[in-house]
């Protein structure tokens, strides 16, 4: 239903691209007038997407202001979009992150600055559109879509190593979309056999498959669920598909490493839940245990490599491989508890990790080094920008108070009373919390504790207002959400019931 009468969701989903168009007729030495631009379309974006949150109907397990136009009708293709509880919370965390980002980059972007900020508004609407969309076909365009903005802003404006960094990430995350677009034909081909019908439509696929009218061969729906999870569990990325990441984070610009991390990752996330665990509950149930164990081993694995890292933005690349893992976790966990926390902890990661990457960004912009030999002492001279970053670090720990906590325990917590997982995976991903606040809380006494031992360091200035505030603004929410987590998990409640409920009876005729 859409509660507004009014194409909304079309609206936040295409100002970012209205506002690179504009931009191709500003000229390119009129850098003032590119920021201007830029951010006017990004932030009038957040502002048209707030009324998403204020209007949505948390009491309703359907979905909201749904839009469907027919686009090839003979194919059973339509523009078809709206949101629920799952994607409302991704929606916004996009619309939110984008203006912070175009923000950080005004002293980070040496070149071709248009262009930059045309490829971060069009990066928008496609991170948008696969959340949004309710079409298979149509989904597929924009998950497709966002590999070319995010390779090129690594490929162009990163660092040394920027080629060899944006291939990696193409063609790692472009082969595993080629098994699912085989899987999404093969969906489609056996549905329209089935009731003789066409149709990309997400939801009555589903339900198709939930009533029996499309009856899948166990066997079939499993090599159906391994189709659409390779190409999600590269983006998560999931431990062992995950070498693209740290390579990709290293090398890209501030910018992109913050976008990468903030919401790139959560589409992965977003389609195992969308896609694995709604279209083929059984596959997924009989699947579980082992993706825990993957899940299990990447908190293990990104925590201690962490650990080994003497580079910071290594260091915080390889946290997100751990962090994630909790989220593969709680989504396997097949329960209320593990899903709903699963989805807390994307956004949660989205706004921690994007915080650190611009921690690191600030003083490389100002040291051109990342190496945590090089610094020690920081706080003394810089100490406010110190104790933003204390507050980000501990955000990523898990600090009880802070959103880290709230997701993390609540996906322990679905693991722990999960039929396909167990206490055994608990106590694993408990040594991965563990880590991370030692490698964590490690980078930052050689970074910022002590006194100042090289020189270089003892004339720097702290960050400006500017630094000052994106860090506040990501903190803010950092602490709402950590002591009222209520706000975010009311309205993915009824969505996230939904879910457990279907998983649930899978499980049980399986019994």
């Amino acid at each position: 239903m859409n509660q507004l009468g009014f194409p909304l969701l079309s609206l936040v989903l295409w100002l970012p691209t209205l506002g690179a168009l504009a931009l191709l007729f500003v000229p390119r030495d009129s850098i003032g007038t590119q920021r201007t631009v830029a951010l006017a379309f990004a932030l009038a974006a957040l502002a048209v997407s707030l009324p998403l949150y204020f209007a949505f109907d948390a009491s309703s397990k359907g979905f909201q202001f749904a839009e469907a136009v027919d686009w090839v009708r003979s194919w059973g293709i339509s523009y078809n979009i709206s949101i629920d509880g799952v994607s409302l919370w991704l929606v916004l965390l996009t619309t939110f992150l984008t203006p912070i980002t175009l923000i950080s980059t005004w002293d980070s972007v040496h070149k071709d600055f248009r262009s930059f900020q045309i490829l971060m508004l069009l990066l928008e609407t496609g991170m948008i559109g696969v959340f949004v969309a309710q079409d298979l076909f149509l989904f597929y365009i924009f998950w497709e879509f966002t590999l070319i903005p995010m390779a090129l802003l690594i490929g162009i404006w990163g660092s040394a190593n920027r080629v060899r960094a944006a291939v990696k990430f193409f063609l790692y995350t472009f082969a595993g979309s080629v098994f699912m677009l085989l899987g999404i034909i093969a969906l489609y081909l056996l549905n329209r056999q089935a009731t003789g019908t066409p149709t990309f439509d997400i939801a009555i696929l589903q339900a198709n498959i939930a009533n029996g009218t499309l009856k899948i061969d166990p066997t079939v729906g499993r090599l159906l669920f391994a189709s659409f999870f390779l190409a999600f569990a590269i983006k998560v990325p999931l431990w062992p598909f995950h070498t693209w990441l740290p390579l990709a984070h290293t090398e890209a610009p501030t910018a992109g490493s913050v976008i990468l991390a903030g919401v790139l990752l959560k589409l992965g996330g977003y389609g195992l839940i969308r896609f694995n665990l709604q279209l083929f509950p059984e596959a997924a149930r009989w699947a579980a245990p082992a993706i825990g164990v993957l899940a299990v081993i990447g908190i293990l694995y990104g925590a201690m490599v962490s650990f080994a890292q003497t580079d910071m933005k290594k260091l915080v690349a390889y946290s997100s491989v751990s962090h994630l893992g909790f989220v593969v976790l709680g989504i396997f966990a097949l329960n209320q508890q593990g899903i709903s926390g699963a989805i807390l902890q994307m956004i949660n990661h989205g706004l921690s990790t994007g915080a650190l990457f611009l921690v690191v960004g600030y003083i490389y912009e100002r040291r051109h080094t990342r190496e945590m030999a090089a610094f020690g002492g920081l706080w003394k001279v810089m100490p406010i920008y110190g104790g933003l970053a204390l507050a980000m670090v501990m955000s990523s720990v898990g600090l009880p108070g802070l959103n880290g906590f709230v997701g993390e325990y609540t996906i322990m917590q679905g693991a722990y009373l999960s039929d396909a997982l167990g206490g055994a995976f608990v106590a694993f991903a408990v040594i991965g919390v563990i880590l991370a606040a030692t490698y964590l809380l490690r980078m930052f006494r050689l970074t910022f504790m002590g006194d100042v031992t090289n020189p270089e360091n003892a004339t720097l200035s702290d960050i400006t207002p500017r630094e000052i505030a994106l860090l506040v603004l990501l903190l803010v929410p950092i602490v709402v959400i950590g002591v009222y987590p209520n706000l975010l998990f009311a309205p993915m409640q009824p969505a996230v019931e939904q879910i457990a409920q279907q998983l649930t009876s899978v499980v049980a005729s399986i019994r």
